[in-house]
């Protein structure tokens, strides 16, 4: 799925997600847990502002980020 991602240049261009939007609803970037590079595309996995846990996939040759992954926390129990 196709995502709109707000970036923060760092100091060797690399550019690291800190928010992206899923339809209206806006989810933060909590923190980046691991990112790596492929031939033609950089992935970051996250942890989001709501929760769940995310691969982001972003295509260097087309200028577009995707999700490849989203994991929801598992629900609270109360005991």
């Amino acid at each position: 799925m196709k995502v709109r991602v707000v970036c923060y240049e760092g100091y060797k261009a690399e550019e690291t997600p800190r928010a992206f939007l899923l339809g209206e609803r806006r989810v933060e970037v909590v923190r980046v847990l691991d990112r790596w590079r492929g031939e033609d595309h950089e992935n970051v996995k996250l942890d989001g502002s709501d929760g769940a846990r995310y691969i982001l996939r972003y295509d260097c040759s087309r200028d577009e980020w995707e999700i490849q992954m989203m994991e929801s926390s598992p629900p609270m129990t109360g005991r």
